[in-house]
């Protein structure tokens, strides 16, 4: 079967529609697939291993003054 010129052109160009798609969605799950494991690594880096102990130093401030004023007659 012999195709026109007009059909080559017609094949070829669907062909190329075909590719095009095809390394678009090959792109877009890369990228997706990229996003994710930043995402993830995000996550890890910014929560505590398990088991990690965590300490908190808190100063406690007392109030000064005459201790005579907060008493009521």
């Amino acid at each position: 079967m012999t195709l026109t010129p007009v059909e080559r052109h017609e094949r070829r160009r669907q062909q190329r529609r075909r590719e095009l798609l095809h390394w678009s969605v090959r792109t877009l799950v890369v990228l997706l697939v990229f996003l994710l494991g930043i995402a993830l690594g995000q996550a890890l880096h910014d929560n505590p291993k398990p088991g990690e102990t965590i300490t908190v130093d808190r100063t406690l401030h007392i109030p000064t003054g005459n201790p005579a004023s907060t008493v009521t007659p």
